[in-house]
This record gives C-alpha cells, structure tokens and sequence, in this order.
C-alpha cells in the first residue's frame, strides 16, 4: 500500500473523531446548539467530557472488516458487508436511518446485496466511503466499483451514489497528495468532476469552487445552499459542505471539523466525513489529541480503530474474478481485526440511555 500510515490512520480516526465531537449537536439548529453546547473550540460533550461514536463510524469499520474479509475479491466483498449489516441491527443500535433499516430488513428476507437497496438519497453511503480510497489505489474505476457495491446495498438513488463517489474521491486525492493537494482545490474539483454525471452536485461544487476563490467561510456556503438551520441529512447537502469544509482549512483538522459541526443539523455525520477528508490529507497526527484520548466507546475504541486502520492498509484491492485470474495469487492478505461481537448489545443500551439523555436535556432551555 503506497499511502502513508499515517494517513490511513488519520481517515479512520478522523472519521470517529468528527463523529464524536458533532454527535451531542445532531438535529439541533445552528443557533440553538451554539446556545446549549456552546461554540468553537469544541469539545466532547456526550458524557461527562467524553465522546462515544455513533452509527457512522460503524458503518466505517464495518466496511473496513468486508474489505479485509474479501481477500480481494469484489463478489465477497459484497457478502461480508451484507452479513455484516445484518448483525449490526441484531445489536439494536440507537438512531439507525430509515432507508438503511429497511435495506437491512430485505436483506434478512433473502434479498441479495445487489437488490437489497431502497430508493433514497440520504447521506448513510458518505459514512463507508472513505475507507474505499485505502485499497482502491490509484484506480478510479476500481474505487467507483467497490463505491457502488457499498451504496446500492442500502441506497439506489443515483444521487447517494455520486455523493459518496466524490467522498471516496476526495479521501484518495488527500491520501495521495496531502495537504499540498488541497491547498489548491481546483486540482481536486477538476478530478472530481468528470466522474460525476448529476448536475445538482456538480452545480454546488462549481458554487464551492467560485465561493472558496472569494474566501467564503463555510458557512456563508452553507447559507448559499438553503442550510442556515442546520445542514440536512440529504446526500447533496451533507457531502457538499464537509467538502468545503476540508477545502476551505487545508492546514488545520480542527478548523475543518469545527466549521463543519458548528453550522447544525447531522453535525455527526458532516463531522464524520470532513474528519475523515482532513485525516486523509493531514494524517492522524493532526487530530487534536485532547479530542482523540477522550473517546471512551468499546469494543470499537480509538485503539482498536488504529489497529483497524493499520490492518486495512496492507490490504489488496478487491478485484473481480477475471483480474484475479490474470494476476494470480500473491500472498496472504490480513484477515478482519478480531472484535468482541458479545459485548455490543450492552453497549448499545448504555448508548441509547445516553441519546435518550440528550434528547431530555432537548426540552429544557436555553432556547
């Protein structure tokens, strides 16, 4: 794997970090969770000063596990992160998005994971895709595959697709050119955009590209976009603003994610991904370490996501069955990182205890 170490760490816990920090502010207003939690600098405020993770970083590492079980081959790929979805809604985890639930639904009816997929355009694709752009490599077609693979097994609207492409996208071209890379953002603009074919996203990254030749804050491109309450849960909203967000603070992985989480709404899941676009392109290094170390969740603790992400980087690129056959075997790739399967379900009532918390503490003012 070509990438950096560092690097493949700083996406994954990128991803977990944004996730923990936006968590306690998601579906509050951009006023009213400024009012209740406060403005920058931010810090963990889930319990007691400390962060847990939510369904985005799940899926994350749910898609690193397939891609390490696939031993690089697409088909399987397929069917560990089917299997792996399945048991993941076994565990009741707190605050699962309608349109995935169902498509795990159909896949315990039978339903395979190429027609498992509900119609939607929600921004559960954009929280697997980063972690695509470890082992795709170099190769954009081979990144659009596994990108397809993973969002029509929850998600079939063209638009959830593209969404997450230019997520997986932007997390190869930070992994490949780092911070100098985004430091001059037509460059990832001119990459992205002929592989996009929906005029809704490109027309918000064109306006992305002309507001950050202006200097506009992120959230005056947010407000260009409708979102001055809160940023939506709508692919084309969630993933035009954390790219700007990472485009708009290059240098700075806190001022990235601030920006992002700051602006309301589904601050877990814009947090998640610019997180993990400012992880990719700054390393792990950058992230803030009182905001790392107070991450308090288990079995998926930031340690054992390092150990994950570590893992995920020596693994191959899934590969359909002809380009194995040309290629041929070469080596045994890692296997998916043990985890303790048992201990999920208590987990996840202690979470939802939490989130139920949250969701009093919602009725009391400052309003």
């Amino acid at each position: 794997m070509s990438h950096d170490t560092d690097r493949i760490a700083g996406t994954l816990l990128g991803l977990a970090v944004g996730d923990a920090i936006g968590l306690p502010r998601e579906g509050l207003s951009r006023r009213r969770a400024t009012r209740v939690f406060g403005g920058a600098p931010l810090r963990h405020r889930f319990v007691l000063g400390r962060g847990m993770f939510s369904d985005d970083t799940e899926h994350a590492c749910m898609t690193a596990q397939a891609l390490l079980a696939s031993r690089g081959d697409t088909e399987r790929f397929a069917r560990s992160l089917a299997w792996r979805l399945r048991a993941w809604l076994l565990c009741l985890p707190a605050g699962t998005g309608m349109a995935t639930a169902r498509a795990i639904a159909k896949l315990w009816l039978g339903f395979s994971a190429r027609s498992s997929g509900v119609y939607s355009a929600g921004n559960g694709p954009a929280m697997r895709a980063p972690v695509l752009a470890i082992v795709a490599g170099d190769s954009v077609e081979r990144l659009t595959a596994l990108n397809r693979i993973s969002t029509r097994i929850t998600h079939t609207d063209p638009r959830a697709e593209e969404g997450a492409l230019a997520v997986a996208l932007a997390t190869a071209y930070g992994l490949r050119c780092g911070a100098d890379g985004v430091r001059a953002p037509d460059g990832f603009l001119g990459l992205v955009a002929p592989q996009l074919r929906g005029e809704e996203l490109l027309a918000r990254l064109q306006s992305a590209r002309d507001m950050l030749r202006r200097g506009a804050s992120v959230a005056e491109y947010a407000d260009a976009l409708g979102q001055q309450n809160g940023v939506s849960g709508y692919i084309a909203h969630t993933v035009p603003v954390a790219l700007y967000a990472w485009l708009r603070h290059p240098d700075d992985f806190r001022a990235a994610v601030e920006a992002a989480i700051l602006l309301g709404g589904d601050t877990d899941t814009t947090g998640a991904v610019t997180g993990a676009l400012a992880g990719a392109s700054l390393g792990a290094a950058a992230i803030p370490p009182e905001w790392l170390s107070a991450c308090c969740d288990w079995p998926r603790s930031a340690r054992w996501i390092r150990a994950l992400a570590e893992r995920l980087g020596g693994a191959p690129a899934p590969e359909t069955s002809h380009e194995r056959d040309v290629r041929g075997t070469a080596g045994v790739p890692p296997a998916p990182l043990p985890l303790c399967w048992p201990a999920l379900p208590l987990r996840n009532l202690v979470f939802l205890a939490l989130v139920l918390g949250h969701g009093f503490r919602r009725l009391l003012p400052p309003y």
